[in-house]
């Protein structure tokens, strides 16, 4: 969403809006939160709320998701551990968020088509960025051959996750082990050739 034109911005609204709409979803869940509750906490009018976000979701995106800082995890010396990293900085990123606030704000997100168009430029481009990275190391150490399409293993990345939180929901302590086995797994089909059948050309 694009800054209207006038005065800077406070960071410290910023961030006490956020503050303010993390803990509130923690305490009453995604369905009840609402804008005057935020604003009180955060002790902001609810302009100040409507200045940054056009809606209520577009400001829970931005308190839980949009800024994200998802980096590249640094090179680990294969691509098993390189995607265990990426697994865990995802599984982490998902799971901190109080539970029902992903998938209810994903299913209201996906209904708007600008909210859905920044989520996608946003966190799914961190995501997408970080995998093709750690790919193209595999490439250059010649663990791969080619370079598989990223899309298609980030989908098989996300799919286990989103199946084991929010499906499944089996427990939260044994996500480590849970994100080591996906990458570990993933990276030996990939080794063996079925990374072929994925392959960008």
């Amino acid at each position: 969403m694009s800054q209207p034109v006038g005065r800077p911005r406070d960071g410290r609204v910023d961030g006490a809006i956020a503050a303010a709409a993390r803990e509130l979803l923690a305490e009453q869940g995604y369905a009840r939160l609402t804008v005057d509750a935020v604003a009180a906490r955060a002790g902001v009018g609810k302009a100040a709320i409507y200045r940054r976000h056009a809606t209520k979701e577009q400001m829970i995106f931005a308190a839980v998701m949009h800024d994200l800082d998802l980096a590249t995890p640094p090179d680990a010396g294969s691509l098993a551990a390189d995607l265990a990293a990426v697994v865990r900085d995802i599984v982490t990123s998902l799971a901190t968020p109080p539970p029902g606030v992903v998938p209810g704000l994903l299913a209201d997100v996906h209904a708007d088509a600008a909210m859905a168009a920044t989520f996608v430029g946003t966190f799914v481009k961190a995501e997408r960025d970080c995998v093709m990275e750690v790919l193209e190391r595999a490439v250059d150490r010649g663990e791969l051959s080619r370079l598989p399409d990223p899309a298609v293993v980030h989908a098989l990345l996300l799919g286990p996750i989103f199946a084991w939180l929010f499906l499944l929901s089996e427990e939260r302590e044994r996500l480590p082990a849970f994100a080591d086995a996906l990458a570990h797994g993933l990276a030996y089909m990939l080794h063996g050739g079925f990374g072929d059948g994925l392959s960008m050309g």
